[in-house]
């Protein structure tokens, strides 16, 4: 397991820097990172009810929290912050992140769904709002 020995996010980029004991380093976009969460929202419990996020070039991470000694909870600012992205995860979204990041950009063509945030061909695809429940 390749666990960083230090992650700092940029704020004007939006990159989240992760560096290795090795000498690797990786800069991730947070719409990389918000568009791949390992949330079930977003992946599902089966793969047949896994989501496509849609609209979120301008996420930015607002909060980086440590889980143990195995991941990090990402907090992001459109308010998505049920991932929890462990260390190998987060190396294999950086080690794939040009196909990755290419298969998310195919799957958004074929569905006619955009990266823009007020793009209403968007529409179809996002979450409906939580319900509250009032007893």
């Amino acid at each position: 397991m390749f666990v960083p020995v230090d992650i700092a996010y940029h704020r004007q980029s939006r990159e989240l820097e992760l560096t290795y004991e090795n000498g690797e380093n990786f800069r991730l976009p947070a719409e990389f990172l918000r568009v791949l969460s390992p949330s079930a929202e977003v992946q599902g419990h089966t793969p047949d009810q896994a989501r496509l996020p849609v609209g979120k070039r301008e996420v930015s991470i607002v909060a980086i929290e440590p889980v143990g000694l195995y991941a990090i909870k990402i907090v992001f600012s459109d308010g998505h912050d049920s991932g929890y992205y462990d260390w190998d995860y987060l190396r294999k979204l950086a080690v794939d992140k040009e196909a990755l990041w290419e298969n998310y950009l195919a799957r958004l063509g074929e569905l006619g769904a955009s990266r823009e945030p007020d793009d209403p061909r968007n529409k179809p695809f996002e979450l409906p709002l939580k319900k509250t429940c009032h007893h």
